[in-house]
C-alpha cells in the first residue's frame, strides 16, 4: 500500500494535533492568559531562559526576605513546586510539596493542601531557570489567591546564602 506525501503529512499533522491536545489536560478552571504564562514558562524552560524578572501582580521575594519571615515566625505557606523527589531530597524547613504538574491538571489540589485564598503563600522551585514556581503563582493568582510571594532564585538562592534546608516527606 502506498501513500502520497501530502495524506502522510495530514496524518503526521493531525497526529500532532491530537498530541498536544491531550497533552494540555489543563484543569478549565484556568483562563486562557493564565495558561498563556504557563506556556510562556515552559518555553523558556525549554530555550534554557531565565523566567520574567516579575510576575503582574505577585511579589518577588528574596532569600533574606524568606528568612526574616521565617525567623519572625510569620504565619506563611512555603510551597515547594518541584517534584517529589527533589523534594524529599532538599526543600526549604516548613514547606509542604504543591507539583506545578499535578496543579496544572486539577486546580482542587491548591485548597486539598489547606491553602487559604487571604494566606501569605511562597512559591519556589529551581530557580531563574525553573518554569514551576512562576507557572504556579500564575495559577495560583487565576484561582484567587491574594498574597502571592515569588521566590525567584529558590532553592540555589537559599543554599547559596547558607541557610538551613530539610530532607524527607513532611
Amino acid at each position: 500500500m502506498k501513500f502520497s506525501l501530502s495524506t502522510i503529512l495530514a496524518a503526521a499533522a493531525a497526529a500532532t494535533m491530537f498530541l498536544a491536545s491531550a497533552a494540555s489536560a489543563a484543569d478549565p478552571k484556568y483562563t486562557p492568559e493564565t495558561m498563556k504564562a504557563v506556556d510562556e514558562c515552559k518555553l523558556l524552560k525549554r530555550d534554557k531562559k531565565e523566567m520574567p524578572a516579575a510576575i503582574e501582580g505577585v511579589k518577588n521575594v528574596t532569600p533574606e526576605d524568606v528568612k526574616k519571615m521565617l525567623d519572625a515566625k510569620q504565619k506563611l505557606v512555603l510551597l515547594d513546586n518541584r517534584p517529589v523527589e527533589e523534594y524529599e531530597k532538599e526543600h526549604l524547613p516548613g514547606a509542604i510539596r504543591l507539583n506545578s504538574d499535578d496543579l496544572l491538571e486539577n486546580s482542587k489540589l491548591a485548597a486539598d493542601a489547606g491553602l487559604k485564598v487571604d494566606d501569605v503563600i511562597v512559591v519556589y522551585c529551581n530557580g531563574e531557570l525553573c518554569w514551576r514556581s512562576p507557572a504556579v503563582a500564575s495559577m495560583l493568582k487565576c484561582l484567587g489567591y491574594k498574597n502571592i510571594n515569588w521566590f525567584r532564585s529558590g532553592l540555589p538562592g537559599w543554599i547559596k546564602k547558607g541557610y538551613e534546608t530539610a530532607e524527607g516527606k513532611k
